[in-house]
Parts: C-alpha cells; structure tokens; sequence
C-alpha cells in the first residue's frame, strides 16, 4: 500500500506572498476519509503540511483567517485546495465560489475530490474554476495511486503567487 514520491516540497516567502507547493488543505466532512487521507499522503512520503475543514463554510473561515483560524503560524494559508463536494453546512462548490470571487485567490489549484458522478456538478465545478474533478479512489492503493500521480502533474506546473492578505 506503499506509493513512494515527495508532495509540494518547499515553499518560498516573500514579504508579500506565499509561493505555492507548501500546505494543503482538505476539506472533507467525512472524518474516516479525512484519516485515509493523512494517511495516504504520509505513505508517499509527503510531509508538508495538510490542514482540514469539515465543510465548506469552515474552509471559507481558514482562507478568511477568521475566528480560530486567524492565527497563520497555526493555520498557515493553503497554497493547493483539495474538496469534496456534497457537505452539510457549505459544499465544495461553496469554496470554489469564493475563491472565485476573489481575484487573488482564484489562481489557487482546486482540485475536486468526491463521489459524485452528476454531469450538473462536474460542469458547475469547472465553471466555478476547479482544476480538476476526480472521483474518489474505493481503496487505500487506489488513493496513494491518486495522490502520487497528482502530485507528479502539480509538480511540473509552474503556479503564481498568491497574496494571502487580501481577502477580497
């Protein structure tokens, strides 16, 4: 169950913005998943650091900076977005939403991660400006396949900055 690779090895800081390839937030209401997750990352070897949300309204607060996650040195600005979809209390397409609405922040990669199969929800999901859209892996082997391939595309992608600040 073993994938070997390195995930978004190094950041860069600068006195304005954040480079990419640094932390990831999940954001996933399903805590079982949330635990495949880590653990999946963690078997290929990534060590950056991954933050979760419980729903889209929780995520939308962390890219806020907002209440409990207004302290960055503990909830450090994601630099790459992974959710779900279907969620009580705000869904994915909540997220994506906002992060499009904001013109510093919808540069961000967004990828979908979900088990719905609805065309409305893949085509809302692109024009809300996810990244990608994927259907969740049914095993372990499965995920660890996933995120190593992902990480090899976002990798060889060159990103632009993101000013963290500006909350639009």
């Amino acid at each position: 169950m073993h994938c070997c690779c390195l995930l978004w090895s190094r950041v860069e800081v600068t006195r304005k913005a954040v480079r990419y390839h640094e932390t990831i937030l999940v954001v996933e209401d399903d805590e079982s998943y949330q635990i495949l997750i880590r653990e999946a990352f963690r078997a290929v070897g990534v060590q950056n650091p991954l933050q979760f949300a419980s729903s889209g309204f929780e995520a939308i607060a962390y890219l806020m900076g907002e209440g409990k996650f207004s302290d960055r040195s503990a909830y450090p600005y994601p630099t790459f977005i992974i959710t779900d979809l279907n969620m009580p209390a705000g869904s994915g397409l909540s997220v994506l939403d906002h992060t499009k609405r904001n013109k510093d922040w919808d540069i961000i990669p967004k990828v979908v991660l979900t088990s719905s199969e609805d065309p409305d929800d893949i085509r809302k999901a692109y024009r809300l400006g996810a990244s990608c859209y994927h259907l969740k892996p049914g095993s372990q082997k499965e995920l660890c396949q996933f995120l190593k391939t992902l990480h090899e595309y976002w990798m060889t992608c060159k990103v632009p900055e993101v000013d963290y600040r500006k909350t639009g």
